[in-house]
């Protein structure tokens, strides 16, 4: 709280200017704490009354008043309520390691700092990438909504470096502010940072997701899609090689899907398949304990065909063409599911790169004449995808197994860890960017951040108005977050 010349009480966000940046989630969190703490105060003081604002951080609502109290770091630090920044520290010299992604380089000018911004810093406490790119596309969007420029930081990503899976941003052009001018509260802040567990401060409600089947206000469920897709059409560039990979993954499987004009004029029909399985479980009810059976995703993708293509009549020939041509594509993070029988003959989205189960990496038969040869424990990923085996990537021995479950509880990973949880990174990308680009038709669970993540990819159109976008656990709607 400061009082400006007036004597009057007016509220801001201090942080040293020569403190490193990001801070941590947790002083995030707690800035945005003592903001709500802090504009209800003053607003008490200005009212003499107990009253809390409640509108301050709330998403989407144009009708809702700024606080009128905040007082920008800029404008503080003008007005002497701030001290002002060393002489012609009006950027702090910052190490190569904390350049934003986005930000605009080369010939500018120290002056040419961004008139707002919106900073993503990536780190989360979850394992999982699919959230976090949910919440990096939407931030993105709601950036472009407000004429914000937009930077990413990877300082502490899980996965390594952001350029070494995307494609750097397009800057905007100019320069990203001091980074004590970088705050995470309130909304109106002229220089804003999102992370994972500010995300609900700065979109409300809107970013809680669905809690059980009920029905979504449409045109929150759109806005929130809408932000989504301008983020992944803006952002979703995966690495040079990557991407070619993929380019040549798509053209190779629509091809196979293509029927000779001699047969009929009625391609076949390619048929995306999501699986996650791994510390992610159905929302509905009898599954929820265990995983959606394998045959329900068999089962679904069967009758959608049937549904395609049910002629009896003189399209029946063409029909059964069109079938012949027809396939499964899929996607996993279990390498077990690959071996099922219900997708013994479904194409791999990807094999650039793949999770491999125990059994593939063992090691060649040992030495009978050697009575004991200490190795450490294989890796498989059978299962799927648990946080606490991503988090013990690289630790190496099986004393280490699950003893790290958290980042807070993770050793400072190694080179080598940030390359194998790249490679994760990677895989899970280009699983999802193959099965939005080459299938007619995606089957998979709400309840997974992919699965959600690939309706945003398809597009509102096809995913949701055309029904390309089968959800199979349960009566529930797309939403942002589960």
């Amino acid at each position: 709280m400061v009082a400006d010349k007036r004597g009057r009480a007016k509220w801001t966000v201090s942080i040293p200017q020569n403190h490193a940046f990001p801070l941590s989630i947790s002083q995030y969190a707690d800035i945005c704490a003592k903001c709500r703490e802090v504009s209800g105060k003053v607003e008490a003081l200005r009212s003499h009354s107990h009253t809390l604002p409640h509108t301050i951080l709330a998403f989407g609502h144009d009708s809702e008043p700024q606080d009128p109290h905040f007082v920008d770091v800029r404008e503080a630090e003008k007005n002497g309520l701030l001290p002002r920044p060393a002489a012609k520290s009006g950027l702090l010299k910052q190490s190569p390691d904390s350049d934003l992604i986005g930000e605009g380089r080369g010939r500018l000018a120290e002056e040419s700092v961004c008139e707002t911004s919106m900073t993503f810093v990536l780190e989360s406490a979850e394992a999982g990438i699919g959230k976090t790119m949910m919440m990096l596309w939407t931030a993105f969007g709601l950036a472009q909504q407000e004429g914000r420029a937009f930077f990413i930081d990877d300082t502490r990503w899980a996965y390594g470096r952001y350029t070494d899976t995307f494609q750097a941003p397009q800057s905007k052009g100019c320069r990203a502010p001091p980074r004590h001018e970088i705050l995470p509260c309130p909304r109106q802040a002229r220089h804003l940072v999102v992370s994972a567990t500010t995300f609900a401060d700065i979109f409300g409600s809107s970013g809680n997701g669905l809690q059980a089947p009920q029905p979504i206000d449409p045109s929150v469920q759109e806005n929130m899609f809408d932000l989504a897709r301008q983020g992944y059409e803006a952002l979703f560039r995966l690495n040079k090689e990557d991407g070619e990979y993929v380019e040549n993954r798509v053209r190779e499987l629509r091809a196979k899907r293509v029927v000779p004009r001699s047969e009929g004029e009625q391609d076949g029909m390619a048929i995306g398949v999501h699986v996650r399985r791994g510390d992610v479980h159905p929302l509905e009810y009898q599954y929820r304990y265990s995983y959606m059976p394998l045959n329900i995703y068999a089962e679904t993708a069967r009758l959608l065909q049937e549904d395609k293509y049910n002629h009896t009549g003189p399209n029946g020939l063409e029909d059964r063409a069109a079938k012949g041509h027809s396939f499964l594509i899929l996607a996993s993070d279990d390498p077990i599911v690959y071996e099922s029988d219900e997708f013994a003959a479904a194409s791999r989205a990807q094999d650039r790169i793949k999770l491999a189960g125990k059994p593939t990496t063992q090691n060649e038969e040992p030495d009978r004449r050697v009575m004991r040869k200490f190795v450490d424990e294989n890796f498989g990923w059978e299962g799927g995808f648990f946080a606490p085996m991503f988090w013990n990537l690289g630790l190496g021995g099986s004393g280490a197994a699950a003893a790290a479950k958290s980042p807070a509880s993770t050793p400072v990973p190694s080179a080598e860890t940030i390359r194998l949880r790249s490679l994760i990174g990677r895989a899970y990308m280009m699983d999802l960017a193959v099965l939005a680009e080459a299938s007619d038709v995606v089957v998979c669970t709400v309840s997974a951040a992919g699965c959600r993540l690939l309706a945003v990819m398809m597009g509102w159109e096809s995913a949701m108005e055309k029904g390309n976008w089968v959800n199979i656990d349960g009566r529930y709607e797309w939403t942002s977050f589960s």
